[in-house]
Order: structure tokens, then sequence, then C-alpha cells
């Protein structure tokens, strides 16, 4: 049981970067590399205030969001500057740096050694300890950011991101400030990834410099891109595929000195496969 509630978990916070990440890449159309360092910034960020400075869970994971989100609207503007594959290069860029600070600062983040003891979340008194509660709070949180960014797509907003996507030029000439349309996008998907690496952060209770790495950034846009573009269920789709897929392919009888090797193999002809059957993903709506 406690197996099966930890891969619901792990879902659940592939599922909040997803749809997040969907916001970016799937409405918006702009190809970012730079979500696992949001990520990452958002459970150091909790690592930090909740072990060294003993704050609680909610203030620990408002101090994420900002720091995010400012780190976001910086590195945002600067995105600005570049288009298309200039975009993902930049983006990767700037994932390698925050990685890189996260594995050389180590009077803040204690570099490889990682950070241990983590509290679980406390919310009202009640604290999280138990998978079994823990799996609520993920989905729960992960239950109202989908109805929150499927409500703003359905706005005024979200029909302007993705006429930003569909062609930029055009509603520019309408007078549509398009660099500020993105660069809120941008912050708002980074501000809702620093909460998914509050709860990794709080679920592991240790996190090391490994977890956030360009790889990790790689994984959050394959779960996207296999669920589909454009589409926030496509997102949890994806997630759900991508995490369990492993793990069913554990029990698959291979010869033990090549089944790690063997896995990798399967794992990425399924993928390739889906991708040149189905270029949309599973629900999307657009091509990568």
């Amino acid at each position: 049981m406690e197996y099966l509630l930890h891969i619901g978990i792990i879902i659940g916070i592939y599922a909040i970067l997803a749809m997040s990440l969907d916001l970016v890449v799937g409405y918006t159309g702009l190809l970012s590399a730079a979500h696992a360092a949001f990520y990452g910034i958002g459970a150091y960020v909790y690592a930090i205030a909740t072990t060294t400075y003993q704050m609680g869970f909610f203030a620990a994971v408002l101090m994420a969001c900002c720091i995010a989100g400012v780190g976001a609207f910086l590195i945002g503007i600067a995105l600005s500057r570049f288009r298309d594959d200039y975009y993902v290069l930049a983006s990767m860029g700037f994932s390698t740096i925050v990685f890189s600070l996260f594995l050389n600062l180590q009077s803040v983040t204690r570099g490889p050694l990682g950070i241990p003891g983590i509290p679980r979340p406390e919310v009202f008194g009640f604290s999280f300890v138990q998978n079994s509660w823990f799996i609520i709070l993920i989905l729960a949180t992960a239950c109202c950011i989908g109805l929150l960014l499927r409500w703003l797509v359905m706005t005024p907003f979200g029909h302007i991101i993705r006429a930003i996507r569909e062609d930029e030029k055009t509603i520019q000439l309408f007078g549509v400030k398009t660099e500020l349309y993105k660069l809120i996008v941008f912050v708002l998907s980074a501000m809702i990834a620093a909460i998914a690496g509050c709860l990794f952060a709080s679920y592991i209770t240790f996190i090391d410099p490994s977890s956030f790495a360009l790889a990790e950034s790689i994984f959050i846009l394959s779960v996207l891109i296999l669920g589909g573009l454009g589409s926030l269920r496509g997102a949890v789709i994806g997630a759900v595929l991508l995490v369990l897929l492993p793990e069913v392919l554990r029990f698959v009888g291979f010869p033990s000195d090549i089944a790690a090797q063997m896995r990798q193999f399967t794992y990425g002809l399924l993928l390739v496969l889906l991708m040149i059957y189905k270029p949309t993903g599973i629900a999307g709506k657009y091509k990568m």
C-alpha cells in the first residue's frame, strides 16, 4: 500500500509541474527548459526556511513562490530578447546556472551533501506525516491548481496567450503588449513549479542538486509532450503514464545483467513510437 501511495504522490507532483509548464509551452508556445530550476528553487527555499528558520508550511511556500516569481521575472525579461531555438538554449543555460548554484553554493545549499531533516507539512496543527494523508494534500493542491489554470485559459487573458502562440505579430498590430503577457505567464508558471518543489521537499524530507538537473526539465517537458500540449487533462495523463511506465517495466522479466538497459530502451522506444504515430500527444491540441 505504501508503494502505491508513493507512486500516487510522485504522479501528483509531476502533474502540477506539467500543468504549469503547459501554460508556457502548450498555450503560449514558448519552449522553455527552465522548469527544473524553478522546481529546485521552490524545494531549496522551502527546505532552508523550515530547517534553518523554523518557518511554518504556508509561510515557507509563500516565500518559495515569491523568490521563484522574482527569479522568473528577471530571467523572463532576459528571455524575451530571444526567439525559437535561441529561447530554448537560453532557458537551458539558466537551468544549468541554477543547478551549478545548488551544487557549489555550499554555505547555503550544502552542495552535494544536500539538506536533510525537512519536516512534513503541518496545517492548522495537523501534521501530514502519514503518506495516506500526504496524498490527500497533493491531490487537493493539484486539483486547485488545475481548476485555477482551467479558469485562467478560459478568460480573455487565456484567449490572448493562445493568440500569441498562433500569430504573435498579428495581435501586436492591435496594440496587445505580447511581451507583458508572456512575462506574466512565465512568472505564474514558475511560482506553481515552486509549489511542486515545496511539496517534493516536504515529502522526501531530503533534497540534493541531482533532483533538479537539466535532465529533470527534459523529463517534465516529455511528460507534457506525451500527454499533449494545450491540454491540462493531457498534462495529468502524461504524468500518470511516464511515472507508471518505468515502474511497470520493473516487473518485466529482463535478464538481470541487462535489465536496466532494456528498461530504458523499451521506455524510449514506446515514447518514440507514440510521437511518430500521435504527434499531438494523447490529448493535445498542438504539435511541438
